[in-house]
């Protein structure tokens, strides 16, 4: 194998096996066995051993596999990273309206989504590719726990497209479907 077939063959490897990790891990939806994804991400692993040259950080051969790290390093975060709070009454909710009323001064809308029970993580991203994760800590600083969040396979290690900031974070939650959870602890 040429080094241009080489190359081609492992973009080629590594767009196939990060659509079948979409399809699996956020759609629910996998297209081909799990033993048919061994087989071509051991190719691709092959390959890469051959041609490190062509060895990408974002290749589906370089996602982390179950081990996580207990121990982390504390990172400070570049802006504080807040948590939303909690109401419980009308009152309090009108009082909170009030107060962006007067904050903002113009129309506006709000958007109010489930509340997810989980780890709120903030994903930085440089250049298209993952380059940390930290958790919201204390708000200032956070534990690095990007060993960790590379093994989630529905965060992607490698943006598509080009049409992003040359560095941005991504701020979230990280938590367990009750199917996952519940799989989990059948084990």
């Amino acid at each position: 194998m040429t080094k241009a077939e080489a190359k081609k063959r492992i973009d080629k490897l590594s767009k196939e096996l990060q659509a079948h990790n979409y399809k699996y891990y956020v759609l629910d939806q996998p297209v081909i066995s799990d033993f048919d994804y061994d087989k071509l991400l051991e190719e691709l692993i092959a390959l890469e051993k051959q041609f490190p040259e062509f060895l990408s950080p974002a290749s589906p051969s370089q996602r982390i596999g179950g081990e996580v790290t207990k121990n982390f390093p504390t990172v400070k975060h570049k802006y504080p990273m807040m948590s939303l709070g909690n109401t419980y009454s009308k009152e309090e909710l009108a009082d909170f309206d009030e107060r962006v009323q007067k904050l903002i001064e113009r129309k506006y809308e709000y958007v109010c989504e489930l509340k997810f029970d989980g780890v709120a993580i903030g994903i930085r991203y440089k250049d298209g590719f993952l380059a940390q994760a930290i958790t919201r800590g204390d708000g200032t600083q956070g534990d690095d726990v990007t060993p960790n969040v590379k093994t989630i396979k529905s965060i992607p290690l490698q943006l598509n497209g080009k049409d992003y900031p040359k560095e941005f974070e991504v701020r979230g939650e990280i938590y367990l479907s009750r199917k996952t959870f519940d799989r989990i602890n059948a084990e």
